[in-house]
């Protein structure tokens, strides 16, 4: 199946920072409309009942330079 990207921001933020935008995206996912935005786009989703729930770490090691990175992804999913 074709992925197509429909928003789409990535930026460095302190912890509190991050911690603050996964507060009001929970509190949007709880009522059911989340509302994406950037300085260029706004997206509009609403969120069905009962949407599969993903929590993911990831440790990524540079094969060259041996240095590790690390990925901390909230994944919400579901079907039409």
């Amino acid at each position: 199946m074709p992925e197509e990207v429909l928003f789409k921001t990535e930026q460095q933020q302190t912890r509190s920072e991050i911690a603050e935008a996964l507060v009001a995206a929970a509190e949007q996912i709880e009522s059911g409309t989340v509302q994406l935005e950037s300085d260029t786009e706004t997206q509009n989703v609403t969120v069905p009942d009962t949407p599969r729930f993903e929590v993911e770490l990831e440790r990524l090691t540079d094969s060259e330079t041996r240095e590790e990175r690390y990925e901390l992804e909230y994944e919400v999913r579901w079907t039409k």
